[in-house]
């Protein structure tokens, strides 16, 4: 007799939680789309001897987002993004084989990317009125399809000249990945549109560059991408 109750017990419990899971479910989409805007202040972090860090640069990015429900308030967050990242750097350079062509040149990388970001996004209830608050977490893609500089070398002489538009496709690396780490907000419109609201941090590391210093052949160039993006996006 306990056995049947307490095999009735359990088959009842499971029956409740099923459901339960059911009306979740059905409560919630299981897939969201819509589409961002994210302008950002992006910098690169040298790694290599004789490079050095010159200043942020402004950055943007579009794209479209998607939201595939994993259980309630849980998600798998990913997209498609179209990256302009911008980034100074300053390093030792010659532009001859000659000891009076050496300087330092000043350069700022144009950098576009295709990106395909992937995180598990956690997001709570509406804890004010039609507000509910989310954090995430994953890594970001790139597949670089643009690279262009705006340059300018001073001569350790009389030597210097500026040009823009310059192409460094030979001295980038084809691939990027980074750690992304973010948190926002999401205003419900309506049950089927939503604004979000979201600041993004992306860690970078990878390399961006390739091949060797001019003036020091045995070094590499080395750089690290980061960048602070604020995303402003609509889903449905």
């Amino acid at each position: 007799m306990k056995n049947i109750l307490r095999n009735t017990a359990w088959i009842l419990v499971i029956f409740f939680l099923t459901i339960n899971t059911q009306n979740t479910k059905a409560q919630q989409k299981p897939f969201k789309f819509g589409f961002k805007l994210a302008p950002a202040i992006s910098w690169l972090s040298p790694d290599s001897k004789h490079y050095e860090y010159d200043g942020n640069a402004f950055s943007f990015a579009w794209g479209f987002v998607a939201d595939i429900t994993i259980m309630e308030h849980y998600y798998l967050n990913t997209g498609f993004n179209v990256s302009y990242f911008s980034g100074y750097l300053k390093y030792d350079h010659q532009t001859t084989e000659s000891d009076e062509s050496k300087g330092t040149m000043y350069r700022k990388y144009n950098l576009r990317y295709i990106e395909i970001p992937i995180s598990f996004k956690m997001k709570t209830n509406e804890l004010i009125d039609k507000f509910s608050f989310f954090g995430l977490i994953g890594i970001n893609t790139g597949i670089n399809i643009r690279s262009k500089a705006d340059e300018t070398f001073k001569g350790n002489g009389s030597f210097s000249y500026t040009e823009n538009k310059v192409d460094i496709k030979d001295e980038t690396s084809l691939f990027k990945a980074s750690l992304l780490v973010g948190a926002g907000t999401e205003y419900e419109i309506d049950e089927s549109v939503s604004i979000v609201v979201g600041v993004n941090f992306n860690n970078g590391f990878t390399n961006v560059l390739k091949g060797s210093n001019s003036v020091y052949p045995d070094i590499d160039a080395k750089a690290i991408p980061y960048y602070f993006e604020l995303n402003l996006g609509v889903i449905f």
